[in-house]
């Protein structure tokens, strides 16, 4: 719980000095020229775990922003295929501890096809750190639960600054409207201090949640990879059976699951898909789930839903970063309930370290 409060810092840290000026930021920072940015054809994004989910966020953020091609994969898959990658192609390759044993064998094998690395970790002078090109650290600060949480902020708040500056690098965003991008950012860990004063809502909502054996997560857009990390969360640290869904896959297989006794958690905060999502959470509703939706505050009318989160307006592009937050919280009240070690959860390690 310490380290979800720590969040706002983290998410803080990772920005800090890394706007002013617009320009020159990732050669300054890590080492990295501009020309780069401009002569790469495909970003590929390759980790484990939570930071691949946060490769996913990510993803929305190359394509929409950047306008570059992007793919994400796990570590574990990407080294063991034929990949098509090429000297042109830039890897991004996610790690809190600098040392998972397969997104350092998918970074030996992505440059001997001759593609350069660009590593976003945590943890200076880790392996990682020495096998890629260039580094950004997410300076966060030592990460002791296993199940991550801040790191996991900081990863979203590096890849939204990597983004931003590859955006006007590549000519996509001007000056201004990257002012403007930054404008937003700043004000993340401030909406991150608003959702952890949902704390005891929160834990009021475990407190009737805590006994259950199953949980489905559904979000849509730039949130569905937030879907499958909070369901992540609740599995890791209280033993939950817990699946993340895309809202719009309910109908091809995951709504045989629905029934009175099972919790759905629908994010449904302001986007440009949130009539989908409540269309969804609408389905879900009458083949009676017991619903906690997240929405936005004065936005929604959500009067016959059991359990609704409120969180301030965030422009839909940055909301994963916080719409994560009051799940994360939802997973430590669970586990705590349920008498689990929250910080060392059974059968895992801070770092995957072998196959």
């Amino acid at each position: 719980l310490k380290e979800i409060h720590e969040q706002p810092s983290s998410c803080e840290d990772t920005m800090r000095g890394r706007f002013f000026p617009l320009k020159g930021v990732l050669e300054r920072d890590c080492g990295m020229n501009a020309d780069i940015l401009k002569k790469t054809r495909t970003v590929h994004m390759i980790a484990c775990g939570t930071a691949y989910h946060a490769c996913l966020v990510g993803q929305y953020w190359f394509e929409t922003l950047v306008g570059v091609p992007t793919r994400v994969e796990t570590a574990s898959e990407f080294r063991y295929r034929e990949t098509t990658i090429t000297a042109d192609d830039l890897v991004l390759a996610i790690s809190q501890s600098g040392e998972t044993a397969d997104t350092l064998a998918a970074v030996k094998l992505a440059k001997e096809k001759g593609a350069k690395v660009l590593a976003v970790c945590n943890t200076v002078g880790s392996a990682l750190t020495r096998a890629a090109d260039w580094t950004l650290y997410t300076h966060c600060g030592p990460e002791l639960g296993v199940a991550s949480t801040k790191a996991f902020i900081g990863q979203l708040t590096a890849l939204a600054v990597i983004a931003l500056h590859a955006a006007i690098g590549r000519g996509s965003m001007t000056e201004t409207q990257g002012r403007a991008f930054v404008d937003e950012l700043v004000r993340v860990p401030g909406w991150i201090r608003a959702a952890l004063k949902l704390d005891k809502a929160v834990h009021e909502i475990a407190l009737k949640f805590a006994k259950k054996d199953h949980f489905l997560f559904i979000g849509r857009y730039v949130n569905y990879p937030i879907a499958l990390e909070a369901a992540l969360k609740l599995k890791e640290i209280s033993y939950i059976h817990a699946e993340g869904y895309a809202a719009g896959e309910l109908k091809h297989g995951p709504i045989a699951l629905i029934d009175t006794e099972m919790p759905v958690v629908v994010i449904a905060t302001k986007s440009r898909v949130l009539d989908k999502t409540l269309s969804s959470l609408q389905e879900v509703k009458a083949r009676g789930a017991r619903l906690i939706v997240l929405a936005t505050e004065g936005g929604g009318d959500f009067k016959d839903v059991e359990h609704v989160l409120r969180l301030p307006p965030v422009p839909e592009l940055l909301s994963p970063i916080v719409n994560i937050v009051p799940l994360q919280m939802l997973a430590y009240h669970i586990s705590d309930l349920r008498g689990c070690d929250v910080d060392q959860p059974r059968n895992l390690a801070k770092s995957v370290t072998v196959e």
